[in-house]
């Protein structure tokens, strides 16, 4: 599995140039995002790790996801990703993190849609979220890394929108 090396260049500069860390709360992705941060130069100075949480109770015990809102969206909804990426900053003490919910397969529960939620927090607060979609017919693992890709892509927007306004 590859990411573009000068996504992960960026990123990883721009995180060293700042000063400021980073986590992963990982769902839908299961792990992707994680494999990618591992991979950036020098990633020891600002990645301080990531979890992948699969099922409605450990994003319960180690997320602190309200448990009846999971249940009412099998886990997956704007707030749950929000939530998620929240508390990752929080576990793992980032500035940074970023948290993915979704599905990667057309279930029923999911309307048989294929879609995802990403949310980044920053210093506490949630600066962006989003919803992917994606045709019912990719498949599994080129859904995961659809939205690894565009979920790196968005984190390398909004470093850069930071580094422009300090």
């Amino acid at each position: 599995m590859e990411f573009q090396t000068n996504l992960l260049e960026y990123i990883s500069q721009s995180l060293m140039t700042i000063d400021e860390t980073i986590s992963i709360a990982e769902s839908v992705t299961s792990g992707c995002l994680q494999l990618a941060f591992s991979q950036m130069p020098n990633a020891s100075l600002f990645y301080k790790g990531g979890i992948t949480t699969y099922t409605l109770p450990e994003k319960v015990k180690i997320l602190k996801v309200n448990r009846h809102e999971a249940e009412q969206c099998d886990c997956v909804s704007e707030n749950i990703a929000e939530t998620m990426a929240l508390n990752a900053a929080t576990l793992f003490g980032s500035d940074w993190s970023i948290a993915t919910t979704g599905y990667c397969t057309p279930i029923r529960d999911s309307s048989y849609k294929i879609f995802a939620y990403f949310s980044f927090s920053y210093k506490g607060e949630i600066i962006l979220t989003k919803k992917l979609e994606l045709h019912p017919k990719t498949q599994a693992l080129n859904a995961q890394l659809y939205y690894t890709e565009f979920i790196l892509g968005c984190f390398k927007s909004e470093l850069n929108r930071l580094l422009i306004l300090k």
